[in-house]
């Protein structure tokens, strides 16, 4: 395979605009402006909170998570994050608002225990209601689910569980360091069936370390007979900072050979071509959508599937690819307060201490300018698989089909999508690698550069 078909080293989901590199600690003091003004008219707000404890630490991911801290870490760090959304509360952006859409990502939410979440649920609902929010979202890693504790996230609203299943293989799960394995995916998914939430979603990689096309098929087929709401496909990437980014680059010319049957070397680290390309890895996605399709799902966007689209909703991403607001609160969150992105500092110790000063703790910020959120929005919203130009003359006031022609065509000739009376669709084969065509309508400035 070509090394432009490699799994490199890197980020490839685009999650945000412009790249995280190009934020600083000279925004802040625009981010801090936002805030102390009232927010943008009609323009909705979200509250996005950070739990960054985890059983284990899996091998390829990235984000500020802690496998080492005892109950009392716990509480210190659920008292700074009460009293950052205290802090919000208490801004001219944020102080008449009501909940949009609410987000309990990590980490690991589930990590905490039915105690924990009922007294956090409690403090956050006195601060921002949420009764009324179109979405609440937990995430959750099956082998951290009770059914006391799902009892506890149904009564306090939460709508959308999304659980963390990746694989159904034992070994695979193991291998990228999983903490749960399948029989606690299988008995925790029956009891949030029973209980009746309103949207259950699987998650899913393809290309773990270790995956093969017999095992996917097997993936994709579990995951249809159990007939959730939903599900997201990802694609594994190898961001830094990750337990194999660290051992891909550590690895020497001469490597130990593989142990047998494994794509793990005899030392127990990965060896960089057994990881899957992405040609393969957009063949296994392509397979997954095809068969949940005969199965009656619906494609909601480059990643996800719904069996009914008319009841089945993503507010959360939704509403973040329209332009809304959101609180991002926790350790390293990233979230947006009119036009401006910003992000928590990402040092414990720092976030903490910060908060315990009566300070929002950011730590970097951007003020994005009106033809950069034009194409934000542009980017994320292509993720769903088309634009809508009327949308964009109505909020931009630009013809994005005359502004970006030049883009659009070359994406036409290279077959990733079509343009027909006006309207812009992905092919599938744009659909399948939609994060590598976005670059495409970066500013020349930030193409090239690191992306965090």
């Amino acid at each position: 395979m070509t090394d432009q078909e490699k799994t490199g080293l890197g980020n490839y989901f685009v999650a945000n605009y412009p790249p995280f590199s190009a934020w600083n600690i000279d925004g802040l003091r625009d981010a801090h402006a936002a805030l102390a003004a009232p927010p943008r008219p009609d323009t909705p707000l979200g509250l996005y909170l950070h739990i960054p404890f985890c059983r284990k630490r899996c091998k390829f991911c990235y984000f500020r998570v802690y496998t080492d801290k005892n109950a009392r870490d716990v509480e210190v760090y659920l008292d700074a994050l009460l009293r950052e959304i205290e802090l919000y509360r208490a801004t001219p952006f944020a102080r008449d608002r009501k909940l949009h859409y609410v987000y309990f990502g990590g980490g690991t939410p589930s990590y905490l225990s039915a105690t924990q979440l009922g007294g956090l649920f409690e403090r956050v609902q006195a601060l921002f209601p949420w009764h009324d929010a179109a979405e609440v979202t937990f995430e959750c890693e099956p082998g951290t689910l009770q059914q006391h504790k799902l009892e506890a996230l149904k009564a306090a609203g939460v709508t959308r569980l999304s659980l963390g299943v990746e694989n159904f293989s034992d070994k695979i799960l193991e291998s990228n360091g999983r903490a749960h394995l399948s029989p606690e995916i299988f008995r925790a998914y029956q009891w949030a069936r029973d209980l009746h939430f309103t949207q259950i979603n699987i998650d899913l990689i393809a290309g773990m370390v270790g995956e093969t096309w017999d095992n996917w098929r097997d993936c994709v087929q579990k995951t249809i007979d159990l007939a959730p709401e939903s599900v997201t496909v990802y694609q594994m990437e190898l961001p830094y900072n990750t337990v194999f980014s660290k051992e891909l680059h550590n690895v020497t010319a001469s490597p130990l050979p593989l142990a047998a049957g494994s794509a793990v070397r005899a030392d127990h680290v990965v060896d960089p071509d057994t990881v899957a390309d992405w040609p393969t890895k957009r063949a296994w996605v392509d397979y997954a959508f095809a068969e949940m399709a005969k199965a009656g799902y619906t494609v909601s966007s480059a990643y996800t599937m719904v069996r009914d689209p008319e009841k089945t909703k993503f507010v959360y991403r939704d509403a973040l690819w329209h332009g809304a607001d959101m609180m991002g609160t926790g350790v390293a969150s990233f979230g947006h307060v009119s036009g401006v992105h910003v992000q928590n500092l990402d040092r414990w110790e720092d976030y903490t201490e910060r908060l315990q000063k009566g300070e929002l703790p950011l730590g970097r910020a951007l003020k994005v300018a009106p033809n950069q959120l034009l194409r934000r929005e542009l980017m994320l919203q292509l993720k769903t698989g088309r634009l809508q130009p009327d949308y964009f003359r109505a909020k931009f006031g630009t013809d994005i089909l005359g502004t970006f022609a030049e883009d659009f065509g070359q994406l036409q000739n290279d077959g990733f999508l079509t343009l027909a009376n006006g309207n812009i669709e992905l092919t599938r084969a744009g659909l399948l690698q939609v994060d590598r065509i976005l670059p495409a309508f970066f500013e020349a400035e930030h193409r090239g550069a690191r992306y965090t």
